[in-house]
């Protein structure tokens, strides 16, 4: 009866999967030495499924729920022998556990600025990084193209293809998402959805399907950066030529302030700042006028020569210059001659 009773053990009556961590997509039955008894219970427990492989072959897949293993069970397996003394139909075959939870936050990203062709800058550089969630989807397809029968094939073997997948269709996702380069910023969310549908298909050839895609950052290049910051500037005032020149100058008045200890540097400060406002806003007219469809080369040119010629900068010199003395000698407070310069230079403006 001992020998009975060690050649039963051998049969198994229960087939399940407890996980017993993250991070795990596929693992196979401990079979070696083992048969499944005709009539043992495969328990498949919700985010889970499993496939019976007899011969390399699957033969059936499972959902979740509770089985009982017959022949009538699993079909298939016609080959069966039936051993009509000591046991009720043994079949020895392979099982599969599948984890069909999603497994959250893999990680991607640019290593190095990818090239991006757009109709507005041509050839342009940009980084951008984000996560995904992906499950498996397909047990069957995934077993035969990816884990096929190793005892078990973790997450992180194939977070190198994915995360290549997902670079490598960037490119297809900003054309497709018709967004302007420089609104892919403030548009992330429409660029992951994009993403994500270039994706989808090539995920599911693996037997996988992508849950969500996030693009948490795109990094523009330095150049662009400044252009979309003065696009930035431009919508505070309206897309105004003028009164943007105007906020550029009131940006620069700072700086010029803070050369002001000397009478000699706030007169040069004094000229270049006049003739740059007026030159300025003479350019931001024309600009304006000619997005608007408006003039033409000869009233340009007039209008340049006519505000060069208004700017009498030697007057705004000599006055800022005895301003400076009185400054200097402690007759006029700072907050003074702040005053006294900024209504002069408005007088330029």
């Amino acid at each position: 009866m001992a020998l009975m009773d060690f050649i039963k053990k051998q049969f198994i009556d229960v087939l399940q999967w407890t996980e017993e961590g993250d991070g795990t997509l596929a693992w196979r039955f401990p079979m070696s030495g083992m048969e499944i008894q005709n009539g043992g219970t495969l328990v498949v427990r919700e985010s889970q499924m499993a496939i019976f492989v007899n011969e390399g072959k699957v033969a059936d897949v499972f959902g979740p729920g509770t089985y009982k293993l017959t022949t009538q069970t699993l079909p298939v397996l016609t080959y069966l022998k039936n051993w009509d003394k000591l046991f009720e139909s043994p079949f020895k075959s392979d099982v599969y556990f599948f984890s069909t939870r999603q497994q959250i936050d893999q990680k991607w990203g640019t290593p190095q600025p990818i090239t991006i062709r757009d109709k507005d800058f041509g050839a342009v550089r940009l980084r951008a990084f984000g996560n995904y969630a992906f499950r498996v989807a397909d047990p069957k397809l995934f077993h035969t193209e990816i884990s096929g029968t190793r005892e078990s094939y973790p997450v992180a073997d194939l977070e190198g293809q994915l995360r290549g997948l997902v670079l490598q269709n960037i490119s297809n996702a900003i054309a497709g998402s018709g967004l302007p380069f420089l609104d892919l910023a403030a548009n992330q969310v429409m660029f992951a959805d994009a993403l994500t549908k270039e994706l989808a298909p090539l995920f599911a050839k693996l037997g996988l399907l992508i849950e969500n895609l996030t693009v948490q950052n795109v990094s523009l290049p330095e150049e662009l950066q400044k252009i979309l910051d003065q696009k930035i500037g431009m919508g505070m005032v309206g897309n105004d030529m003028a009164k943007f020149m105007q906020y550029q100058t009131a940006q620069a008045i700072p700086k010029f302030a803070e050369n002001s200890g000397g009478g000699s540097g706030i007169a040069g400060d004094a000229m270049g700042l006049g003739a740059g406002v007026a030159l300025g806003q003479v350019m931001a007219q024309n600009l304006q006028q000619g997005l608007q469809g408006g003039g033409n080369a000869a009233p340009a040119a007039a209008a340049v020569a006519a505000a060069a010629s208004g700017v009498k900068p030697e007057d705004v010199m000599a006055t800022l210059e005895k301003l400076g003395e009185l400054k200097s000698k402690g007759i006029l407070t700072q907050e003074e001659f702040d005053a006294k310069k900024s209504e002069l230079l408005k007088k330029l403006i």
